[in-house]
């Protein structure tokens, strides 16, 4: 799955940086970046964190978003606290079936760009966090999909967002074993030219198509990964720079690889 990222603010502003008016990103800077929770060293999906998205809208010019899609058909606050939970990750194989995902993955798709993000290994019922990077130390582009939301006593429109994931590679394999899962999950990422072509507008049969050929997972060669401090309960050490700094745990060397 993916339910923890490391995103900072500059990682988040690349495409726009590259792509996108130097005005425009300044004014993103100094009057959107104050409405996110960056930089999010860890942060969790179930903690529903503000970052950055770029709509396939305006897909060069992010706007501020939710982790975890509210579909805009919600009528209640009651019925988005029982959804939100479920909807941090859109299974892609599925994307299109599901009541919370379909209308947003036709018309209104996303990407997000982190630095990387974390799974955990179990071992003797213990669990051990792993931070996962791209090898050329790239920022990571995860295809996504998001949704307007009306709040119903607020009336404040909210945005949200799920990321799209796809089955693991074979580093996923080794590392994302729990138990209780059928198989390993990891986010659908793409490269500069899927991630152009994932923001075009598609009609279903194209979009079958289109997922049916980005479903294949980056090869693991293309990643590096490291186990770190604990992401969970009393030693978690929170949002901090260090959090994603390498940790040895001995009875690891063993039993992982």
């Amino acid at each position: 799955m993916c339910y923890d990222v490391k995103a900072q603010l500059k990682t988040q502003l690349m495409r726009a940086k590259r792509l996108g008016d130097d005005r425009a990103v300044l004014e993103i800077e100094e009057k959107l970046a104050p409405l996110t929770d960056l930089p999010l060293y860890h942060a969790s999906g179930f903690q529903h964190p503000k970052m950055f998205i770029y709509p396939c809208q305006t897909p060069n010019l992010p706007i501020v978003a939710t982790w975890g899609l509210i579909p805009h058909w919600v009528t209640s606050t009651a019925q988005q606290t029982a959804i939100w939970n479920k909807t941090i990750n859109a299974r892609g194989e599925t994307l299109l079936e599901k009541a919370s995902f379909r209308e947003a993955a036709l018309n209104n798709r996303c990407l997000i760009y982190v630095d990387g993000f974390y799974e955990h290994h179990h071992l003797n019922k213990q669990t051990y966090p792993f931070y996962i990077g791209l090898k050329n130390e790239q920022p990571m582009c995860f295809a996504g999909i998001f949704d307007v939301w009306l709040h119903p006593e607020s009336g404040k429109e909210w945005v949200s967002f799920a990321i799209v994931t796809t089955k693991g590679n074979s580093l996923l394999q080794r590392i994302h074993n729990n138990p209780r899962l059928s198989g390993p999950r990891m986010p659908l990422i793409l490269n500069e030219s899927e991630a152009n072509h994932w923001l075009l507008p598609d009609d279903e049969q194209v979009l079958s198509k289109k997922m049916a050929h980005l479903l294949n997972p980056k090869p693991e060669e293309e990643f590096v990964y490291r186990s770190v401090a604990k992401l969970r309960g009393a030693a978690y050490a929170g949002n901090i720079p260090s959090i994603s700094d390498p940790v040895e745990y001995p009875e690891l060397a063993f039993a992982f690889l």
